[in-house]
């Protein structure tokens, strides 16, 4: 397990998803966009919580997505100093490609496996992901 969350959190490994997208996007702002999208409309706090980085910092790199025309953000209903954060159309092309770059590099790392094994993967890394959240719920409360 160690050896996977190793390889999986190298930069180089966010900055080779970069270039097989195609896009030119600081590493530090990627996993942001990739997650705003996913969880969007997202509160920065709620966003900084997600990727393990301080509010400020966040907060920060936020408004840079935002000056480059990939996020936009606006007051919460209930609470107006929250900010939430959504993809603009331009953010969401940006997401479709690093899809399409994960795609196929996934392709690649799995193109010598038999289906099954395939299968097998998904569903156990399912149920493994599951654990994972109902372990870390339960520190929460």
């Amino acid at each position: 397990m160690i050896r996977i969350a190793v390889v999986l959190n190298r930069p180089q490994n966010d900055e080779a998803m970069v270039r097989a997208a195609g896009i030119t996007l600081d590493r530090a702002l990627f996993p942001l966009l990739v997650r705003i999208e996913r969880k969007g409309p997202i509160g920065v706090g709620e966003l900084a919580d997600g990727v393990g980085r301080d509010y400020t910092t966040v907060s920060r790199q936020v408004s840079k997505l935002e000056s480059l025309g990939l996020t936009q953000s606006e007051p919460g209903a209930i609470d107006r100093r929250v900010r939430h954060v959504t993809v603009t159309a331009k953010g969401k092309a940006m997401t479709d490609a690093i899809d399409a770059a994960r795609e196929r590099m996934g392709r690649a790392i799995f193109q010598d496996w038999e289906e099954d094994d395939v299968k097998s993967l998904i569903q156990l890394m399912g149920r493994f992901a599951d654990g994972l959240e109902g372990v870390n719920q339960d520190e929460t409360e």
